[in-house]
């Protein structure tokens, strides 16, 4: 593929590059079969971030704490193996809890307000 490198890597000789269409946030969004969702809000007050998993009733049947986003996806992934729980059927849920968490640290770090989408 022409002009199309990497740092070190080597490239399949008919590698193909996927554009990706622009997501729209309204008509794309799928609900996880599971019906779980979650709530992302920053406690400015103590420098943490908080994750309310929520069951398809809309009640919160699991809150998780931390101060950095990558300690609560996995802290919140390790606890639904161990459990044996099905919150993230869908890989674009755990990614939107990803975004959501990168979010929230930003805000904390005071570059931005945090809002979740």
């Amino acid at each position: 593929m022409k002009n199309y490198t990497w740092h070190k890597q080597s490239i399949v000789p008919d590698l193909k590059v996927i554009e990706c269409p622009v997501y729209d946030p309204i008509k794309d969004f799928h609900r996880d079969p599971t019906g779980v969702y979650v709530l992302v809000r920053c406690d400015i007050e103590n420098s943490t971030i908080e994750v309310a998993i929520c069951d398809k009733k809309h009640t919160i049947i699991n809150a998780f704490r931390g101060h950095k986003a990558q300690d609560l996806y996995c802290t919140i992934f390790e606890y639904e193996k161990k459990h044996k729980l099905k919150w993230f059927s869908r890989k674009d849920h755990a990614a939107y809890l990803g975004k959501e968490l990168r979010k929230a640290e930003f805000g904390l770090l005071g570059k931005g307000t945090y809002v979740q989408e």
